[in-house]
């Protein structure tokens, strides 16, 4: 009889044991995918400036939960200052209060509806790739620099270059001007605008980067991670990767060039089949001079000849070089302008040398 009490002890504890495992493990759970709170965030932002590494960690955390309060002014500027001022953590909070303020608009769709999206925006983005008009325009170019992991950037000049696109031949790029003065005599007419000004440059914006995205050669991998509202179009968000094996994407740093792989996002209109916004992260090899290179490109829609065109409207780009034991950053911010049918001059206009970009504010 004593044997029997005690086992029924055993066993209510045993079952009792079980049911807080099981309540713990579903709370836990549920912690895990539910949106962040604001505790959580202010706990994860202060450890990135000890741990750098926290950064990408928190990226991740604020894509996959969201978050479940609104978003401040005070939060946006505590963001700001605790990863020194980082446009991919800043941009993923914006998102993910988009999709706090709208759930219904950031629903994620049916894995039916995500494929058809892309395969329509493939045969889209080919087609007018062969549809594109050749033309000119002017690219408006902030480059700053900054030293070790925060970003203060100073600028170090203002370039306004004008760029030809025609489809049977390469993009070409010629210097206008620098700080809104033209080139001086030292600087050769023939030379490509990179090697007359040095430093950080891109090419390529136009039509060959989301080209090569969706040729099938690159055999790009997509896959569907959620939603966004861009310039108050809703869209859907792909990750995807380029391996370097079939990658086309080619860096170039003082007598060394690298092919690297790459990964990133791309938003699609979700009505229009076409992409707004491309972001792209190099897979650096570890003996290269450069660290780590970003860039994000944004494309909207413009009138040449009295017809629209999806072009870029503006993009940021970002290298880290390694300095000894410092690292060393470079960013070019440049803003396309006068979009024109080919054969139409380039001429700077005042408002070209006084435009500056505007403060960013937390």
């Amino acid at each position: 009889m004593i044997f029997r009490n005690t086992q029924a002890r055993l066993s209510l504890i045993l079952s009792l044991a079980v049911l807080l495992s099981l309540s713990f493990s579903s709370a836990f759970a549920q912690s895990k995918d539910a949106p962040l709170t604001s505790q959580e965030l202010v706990k994860l932002l202060y450890q990135i400036p000890k741990q750098p590494e926290k950064k990408e960690e928190t990226i991740e955390a604020i894509r996959r939960r969201g978050i479940g309060f609104p978003l401040t002014d005070g939060m946006r500027s505590l963001v700001a200052s605790k990863s020194g001022n980082d446009q991919v953590l800043r941009r993923t909070l914006e998102e993910a209060e988009r999709r706090r303020a709208n759930p219904v608009a950031a629903a994620l769709p049916s894995t039916t509806e995500a494929q058809e999206l892309l395969e329509k925006t493939r045969a889209a983005t080919l087609v007018a790739k062969e549809a594109m008009p050749d033309f000119v325009v002017k690219q408006l170019i902030t480059r700053a620099y900054s030293y070790g992991n925060v970003k203060n950037w100073i600028t170090s000049d203002r370039l306004t270059v004008a760029v030809s696109y025609r489809a049977s031949a390469a993009e070409e790029y010629k210097l206008l001007a620098v700080n809104g003065m033209p080139p001086g005599k030292e600087i050769k007419e023939g030379q490509n605008y990179s090697e007359q000004v040095g430093g950080a440059t891109s090419t390529g914006e136009y039509v060959s980067r989301l080209a090569l995205l969706f040729d099938e050669s690159n055999e790009t991998a997509f896959t569907d991670t959620n939603t966004d509202t861009l310039r108050g179009r809703r869209t859907i968000v792909y990750n995807y990767q380029v391996r370097q094996e079939t990658s086309r994407w080619q860096i170039v740093e003082a007598s060394k060039t690298v092919i690297v792989g790459y990964h990133g996002r791309v938003w699609v209109d979700r009505e229009l089949n076409r992409v707004l916004r491309l972001e792209m992260l190099a897979e650096m090899p570890a003996d290269f001079p450069i660290i780590a290179v970003t860039s994000i490109t944004d494309y909207d829609w413009v009138t040449i000849a009295d017809q629209k065109y999806l072009l870029p409207s503006q993009s940021e780009s970002l290298s880290v070089f390694r300095r000894g034991e410092q690292s060393f950053q470079s960013r070019n911010v440049t803003r396309f302008r006068g979009y024109q049918k080919y054969g139409t001059d380039v001429k700077i206009i005042e408002e070209d040398i006084i435009e500056d970009l505007p403060e960013e504010k937390p």
